[in-house]
């Protein structure tokens, strides 16, 4: 049975920024829907509210930094980017501020639609100098993203996970490395965020199917251990396999092709994410399921790396977890 932890980036961000006065924490109006409204109601003095001006906000936030904070800064990814586009590379990027840039709603995690679903922000980053790359899988990562953000020299872009999060690992994220969460010599899965537990509800029925599966999880995407992915494609039979919550151009699908194609590596890749395509505004297994990033499209797509059926149905897969559709509350929680 998975534990389920409610709410886990409010209690972590809370043990480590209170006391703090160098950490700052600023929200664009949706402080509640970022889980900081505990904190602004408890440290009101490390809180500062920026309203719906993420342009300001950030360029804000990048004099904070100039002047020695450390400004965590909170909203839906979306918004941090789309809209704030020339201040997050002048006023962040380019002077390589420390500024933390916590964005919520990553890919279809919200049944808001395009409007709220960030589902190209690793592209944009990684596009990026000076930017480091976060993505939360788990409870435990959302608990250790504020610490591992802290500890680079430089701006960083995390995708956090919200309200109830599964804990599927005992350790916390390691900034540059990357989790190793079965050695098969078959086929090598590659996941990140959401994807990883989707990945691990099809385990158990690749394994019965005969399948060895090497699965791969990313917190860190930005800086990549090169090395370490060759390494691991080097160690399967048959191929690869990327599974991930945004658009195949640009992310980690488009990461792991242009790692093997510097290196001259041979074998077959197959990206699954979202196919050049805004989402539609959906609960989180019906979008998965709509636009291929579930378990089932999974085992679709090894079969398709394999050339060949075997025979797995949904019936013989872990059960998905399907949660509340909460949008219905307040607008803001969207």
């Amino acid at each position: 049975m998975v534990e389920m932890v409610n709410r886990p980036y409010a209690t972590a961000f809370e043990k480590f920024a209170a006391g703090n006065p160098d950490i700052l924490c600023l929200s664009a109006d949706l402080t509640s829907s970022c889980e900081i409204d505990g904190f602004r109601d408890r440290h009101p003095d490390q809180f500062i509210s920026m309203g719906m001006a993420e342009q300001n906000m950030l360029s804000f936030a990048g004099g904070l930094g100039l002047a020695g904070f450390r400004p965590f800064i909170h909203t839906f990814g979306v918004f941090m980017y789309r809209r704030p586009y020339d201040q997050l590379m002048a006023s962040i990027a380019y002077p390589r501020r420390k500024v933390r840039l916590m964005g919520f709603l990553p890919g279809v995690t919200t049944p808001g639609g395009m409007t709220h679903q960030s589902i190209e922000d690793i592209s944009v980053m990684r596009s990026i100098p000076n930017m480091t790359i976060l993505e939360t899988g788990d409870a435990t990562e959302v608990e250790s993203i504020c610490e591992a953000a802290d500890s680079i020299d430089g701006p960083v872009w995390c995708r956090v996970l919200r309200g109830s999060v599964p804990r599927l690992f005992d350790t916390p994220i390691k900034v540059g490395e990357m989790r190793e969460l079965s050695a098969g010599d078959d086929i090598l899965v590659v996941t990140s965020g959401i994807c990883t537990e989707e990945a691990l509800r099809a385990r158990s029925a690749l394994a019965k199917a005969g399948l060895s599966i090497r699965h791969l999880h990313l917190h860190t995407i930005k800086p990549f251990d090169a090395k370490a992915l060759l390494d691991h494609i080097g160690s399967v039979k048959h191929g690869v396999i990327t599974l991930e919550n945004h658009v195949t151009e640009g992310g980690v699908g488009s990461l792991v092709a242009e790692t093997m194609a510097d290196a001259g590596v041979g074998k077959r890749l197959i990206r699954l994410g979202l196919k050049d395509t805004y989402a539609h505004g959906g609960s989180r297994p019906y979008l998965m399921r709509y636009y291929g990033l579930d378990a089932v499209a999974l085992v679709k797509g090894i079969e398709d790396l394999m050339g060949q059926q075997f025979g797995i149905s949904e019936n013989d897969l872990d059960a998905a977890r399907v949660e509340d559709v909460h949008s219905l509350v307040k607008a803001e929680a969207l």
